[in-house]
Order: structure tokens, then sequence, then C-alpha cells
């Protein structure tokens, strides 16, 4: 059973920089994509970013040019992190790291708040 401890929600100004992190214990070997998603009130979860085994990354169209997805084993554990640039009201959501098995199961995280205030 893979657990996902998300680090790092919290509160911003417009226009700043903030990160979040995610580390999977007892991290599998392979897996097939590590990420975020977030929720808004009243939205559906939407994926933000995705680490794909294979290396590359996957974005939505709204962070593509603001958010970046990077991998790193810290302290042992998969972990991944969200540099999100340029913050803008509209990122404000609950965001969950998410982690795929390559059986086809995919953990969450409980959730990290992110607001961005204008």
């Amino acid at each position: 059973q893979v657990q996902l401890a998300e680090s790092g929600g919290g509160l911003v100004q417009a226009g700043e920089s903030h990160r979040l992190s995610c580390a999977a214990s007892q991290s599998p070997a392979t897996f097939v994509a590590m990420g975020w998603y977030r929720q808004a009130p009243g939205t559906q979860r939407e994926s933000v970013a995705q680490y794909m085994y294979a290396g590359h990354t996957d974005y939505a169209d709204s962070v593509r040019d603001r958010f970046t997805i990077s991998k790193d084993n810290t302290n042992g554990k998969l972990t991944v992190h969200l540099q999100m640039n340029n913050l803008k009201p509209e990122d404000t959501a609950v965001y969950y790291c998410s982690l795929w098995s390559l059986g086809g199961t995919q953990y969450w995280g409980q959730g990290t708040q992110v607001t961005v205030s204008s």
C-alpha cells in the first residue's frame, strides 16, 4: 500500500511562487505516473502536472508555462515537487498528489490547500 504525504500548501499573493512536495512511502520501483491534481470548490478534480515513469511530463494548458514538476528521491523516498510560478487567484484549490501504479491502482494523498489572494 502506497501512502502519499503532501507538504507546502498555504496562502500566497498573486504573482508569487510556491512549491508543493509529495513523498511516497514504500516507494515503488516503477510506476506509470506521479503528479498533481487540483479541485476548486464546485468543480471537478483536474490533472495539473504529471511525471511519467519514462521521464516525460504532462501539464494542463492553464499551467504549462508557469508550473514545473520534478522528481527525486528525497530521504530515500520517491518524491515529486511542483514549482508554481506567477500564481493566479484561479490557481486556488486543494492540490492532491497522485500515483498510478503498474497494477492500475491510483493512490491519492489527503490534499493540501493552496490559496492565491489578489
